[in-house]
């Protein structure tokens, strides 16, 4: 039994695989489940047996994605010298996360008004992971007397998180699409640096 549900497993990581490079490459919009199942030499029956569309198939690679991202953080939580080089870690490893994968996320783009409720399951325990992250760094700083005591840390964090979101080029920022175009993300990047450093400074 146990070697029938390695094959199964192993299958569908496979299949998460292929389809990570067809999104990645092409978008989901232009990403079609028989050329999936064509990239796996499968039968699009195998495919749908694991995956019965699309979308199911794109949530369970956002949700790989997602967990390769929060492992990143979590390996980091307890590892930082100081505050900023916390801060400068959480910003460009989501900027590193959004530029690899951005073709990954027209997803969004084209759904942003309307995503399923388990996309906003995972964007919640990646925001809940940034704020433990961060406000675990803000802690140990007090700790080290190189701040003065936080009340409530953890909310400021959510707060400064809801902040960086936020930002926006200047040529666009009355919109509020969820994801920029992707020749702004450097300019945003440095943004939410200067923002974290001020929000740092505040705190001294």
């Amino acid at each position: 039994m146990s070697s029938v549900v390695d094959q199964q497993d192993i299958k569908r990581e496979k299949i998460l695989e292929a389809a990570y490079q067809r999104f990645l490459h092409y978008g989901y919009s232009k990403t079609t489940m028989n050329e999936i199942a064509g990239d796996l030499s499968f039968s699009k029956a195998l495919l749908y047996y694991y995956f019965p569309d699309k979308s199911q198939l794109y949530i369970a690679v956002m949700r790989k994605l997602a967990n390769n991202y929060l492992d990143k953080l979590a390996m980091e939580v307890a590892g930082f010298d100081n505050l900023k080089s916390a801060f400068i870690f959480q910003i460009n490893t989501q900027h590193d996360f959004i530029v690899e994968n951005y073709n990954f996320f027209d997803y969004f783009r084209l759904n942003e008004q309307n995503l399923p409720e388990s996309i906003w399951e995972i964007i919640g325990e990646i925001h809940e992971t940034e704020t433990a992250l961060l406000t675990s760094a803000i802690k140990n700083e007090v700790d080290k007397g190189r701040i003065k005591p936080v009340v409530n840390p953890g909310e400021i964090i959510d707060l400064l998180l809801d902040a960086l979101h936020g930002v926006r080029v200047r040529s666009v920022s009355y919109k509020k699409a969820m994801f920029p175009k992707k020749e702004h993300l450097e300019e945003i990047r440095g943004k939410r640096l200067l923002l974290a450093e001020i929000f740092i400074r505040g705190l001294n």
